[in-house]
């Protein structure tokens, strides 16, 4: 796949590829949306390796820019969009939705600059909530969500939210590697709140799965109150 990156676009790293890799592997024919979507790449890989249609949303002018110039250079058809999340696409479906969020603990996401790319409050699920939250209504039938982010903003809580939308739900993806610099020159204040163990130097990355198979079909437990 070929590919650029823009000044000022949030340059992908390896958990981008991660979710390339599952996405390819679905296979799923029909509409593909990317949130988040910074250049595209993961997006464009599962167009291109299924035929299929593109949508990307990004809250960046010169990510929505640089994701039609790499559909362009792979022959990818799009439609990238400008907005916040769902919003650019309210009232329309997908078979594939993907998204490589701001996952990092620390600061609020900002609403200018490279930190929102990264920062997601304190417990680093303030976009994955609200993904899980409004996904299962822009699936199609059958249609998959895969989600992307590292351990310490707790899979298990995506998981149950993905269920509690009526999604079939997995771990699709698992790769434990060193902490990046971001995680490491917050590993204080990670440790101080339980997300990290004391001299914690690797960290798994996933991507979770959500599958549209039936309002009753989910396989994760919900705890009862």
């Amino acid at each position: 796949m070929r590919g650029v990156v823009l000044p000022g676009v949030f340059r992908p790293r390896s958990d981008t590829w991660l979710l390339a890799g599952a996405a390819r592997a679905q296979r799923m024919s029909g509409r593909v949306l990317e949130l988040c979507a910074g250049p595209a790449y993961a997006g464009i890989a599962a167009a291109r390796a299924s035929g299929s249609r593109l949508t990307t949303v990004d809250v960046s002018r010169r990510a929505v820019l640089n994701a039609r110039l790499n559909a362009w250079l792979n022959g990818v058809v799009i439609d990238a969009r400008r907005g916040d999340l769902f919003a650019p696409v309210a009232g329309e479906r997908f078979d594939l939705i993907l998204a490589n969020a701001p996952y990092v603990p620390g600061p609020p996401p900002p609403a200018h600059g490279p930190a929102r790319a990264t920062d997601a409050d304190a417990d680093g699920r303030a976009i994955l909530d609200r993904i899980c939250a409004d996904a299962p209504a822009h699936l199609s039938p059958g249609g998959t969500v895969l989600l992307v982010h590292s351990e310490v903003c707790d899979s298990d809580a995506t998981l149950a939210a993905l269920a509690s939308g009526g999604l079939d739900v997995d771990v699709v993806e698992r790769h434990r590697g060193p902490l990046g610099p971001l995680l490491s020159s917050r590993r204080a204040q990670l440790e101080a709140r339980g997300q990290l163990e004391p001299g914690q130097q690797f960290e798994d990355v996933l991507v979770l799965r959500g599958r549209q198979v039936g309002r009753t079909s989910a396989r994760w437990p919900i705890p009862t109150p």
